[in-house]
């Protein structure tokens, strides 16, 4: 990946899959449920962004299956993607620590 801040919805896509393989229905809802509900991928959307990262070597297809006449793929994070993962996590908190530095947050505030 590049030295540019992740866009939200790869990281939550990423986040979503960093404990466990998920099918899209479940990554979706995953999504949802860490954004507190802020951001619901549309399914285009979702499926677009996973061929993406398919692409891009971040994911990698788990498992197949079919359910009710339908393929359903499992996804996880391969390891260029934990690491990617990681890396925006640590630049995240990196930024959080100086911005709460100077807000002059201290306390419980600052690791909420």
């Amino acid at each position: 990946m590049s030295d540019r801040a992740m866009q939200e919805p790869t990281l939550l896509l990423l986040t979503a899959l960093a404990d466990e393989p998920r099918h899209g229905y479940a990554i979706a809802r995953e999504v949802e449920k860490i954004s507190g509900g802020r951001v619901k991928l549309r399914t285009g959307t979702l499926y677009g962004a996973l061929e993406r990262l398919l692409g891009q070597g971040l994911i990698e297809v788990h498992e197949e299956e079919i359910v009710d006449s339908r393929l359903r793929r499992t996804y996880t994070l391969t390891p260029a993607g934990r690491e990617s993962l990681g890396a925006e996590a640590r630049r995240i908190a990196a930024t959080a620590r100086e911005a709460t530095r100077r807000l002059g947050v201290v306390g419980e505030e600052a690791t909420a």
